[in-house]
């Protein structure tokens, strides 16, 4: 079994997170830290049992023994980390968003596969157990056609006018933030919509903090989304179909659930508690498709994450989120 060597790029609570599920894979090794703040990154390797700690990202991308880098640094620092990292010949994972818009994504997938690189958007869902279980009941048939999702996620953080969520200069919208999990929702279990119309409610420094979108797709069936840092909703996805409903959610215990009813049945609930939140199902994706010599995931392929920023751009469009000059 390969050993992949790992590096962080922006230490901080996510990236907690992900070194935390890095610690239970066998192929994976705890190699490398980088910050503009060498007490930084030596606290944080020194916490999670990191072998070298860096000043700088260039310092870090420069040891030729780095295989691999995950990105989890603020929204709109992405593309420029994603280039950094594919232009000094390492493979990357980037967190969602992936970019601010559809034209940084594009330019970070061409400079990838321009140089025969690895590259992923870190998108959480797709690996769960939950979401596989959900994927495997609709293809059954057993609940029929999907008629109409109600997707969300929302919580209530304090207000904080220097928190990156309600930071226009680092992209803070909830859209972005929590408002990516509906969309992946609706892409992952209806596809591409046909129209998309949106409205949302801005902050005191003008970031958007709650969001509701309507996807209508051509055949008659709707989703609809909402995200919002002004109620407290939780983490779900309900999908009404012809012949019985679903509910996909996360609860605040961190466990996932599936839930099928369908009428004249008994209701059957499915619960799975993976380790690490399973954020280790991430690496353990890439390491696999560096193993075998791919350069993006089958299972989050990067026409996915082309579709997904697209998206997210038309419901920003139509429901006027702007951040500062210069950002989309």
């Amino acid at each position: 079994m390969k050993k992949y060597r790992w590096g962080i790029l922006g230490p901080g609570r996510q990236s907690t997170k992900f070194a935390k599920a890095l610690q239970i894979l066998e192929n994976a090794e705890l190699y490398a830290v980088g910050s503009r703040d060498k007490n930084r990154s030596e606290a944080f390797a020194k916490e999670l049992g990191f072998k070298r700690a860096f000043g700088s990202y260039e310092e870090m991308l420069a040891d030729p023994d780095l295989d691999i880098v995950y990105i989890a640094t603020p929204h709109t620092l992405h593309k420029e980390h994603t280039l950094l990292c594919l232009r000094n010949g390492k493979n990357v994972v980037c967190e969602k968003v992936f970019a601010i818009d559809y034209s940084e994504v594009k330019e970070m997938v061409d400079e990838a596969r321009s140089r025969n690189l690895f590259l992923m958007e870190a998108l959480w869902p797709p690996f769960q157990p939950y979401y596989k279980k959900a994927q495997e009941i609709l293809e059954s048939g057993q609940l029929g056609k999907i008629i109409q999702i109600d997707a969300f996620f929302s919580f209530v953080p304090p207000f904080d006018r220097l928190n990156r969520k309600y930071d226009l200069s680092l992209g803070g919208c909830s859209l972005h933030d929590i408002g990516i999990y509906p969309v992946i929702d609706a892409l992952t279990f209806v596809g591409i919509p046909d129209g998309i119309s949106a409205k949302a409610h801005f902050s005191p420094t003008g970031s958007e903090d709650s969001l509701n979108a309507l996807f209508e797709y051509a055949d008659g069936r709707v989703v609809t989304i909402y995200s919002s840092y002004r109620t407290n909703t939780g983490i779900g996805c309900e999908i009404r179909c012809e012949k019985g409903n679903m509910t996909v959610s996360r609860g605040r215990d961190m466990k996932q659930r599936v839930i099928v009813d369908i009428p004249g049945t008994e209701q059957h609930t499915y619960v799975f508690d993976p380790p690490a939140l399973g954020y280790h199902w991430e690496a353990m994706e890439a390491m696999k498709c560096l193993d075998s010599g791919k350069k993006e995931s089958p299972v989050v392929p990067l026409s996915f994450s082309l579709n997904l920023i697209k998206i997210l751009d038309r419901i920003r469009e139509s429901a006027n989120i702007v951040f500062h000059k210069g950002l989309k």
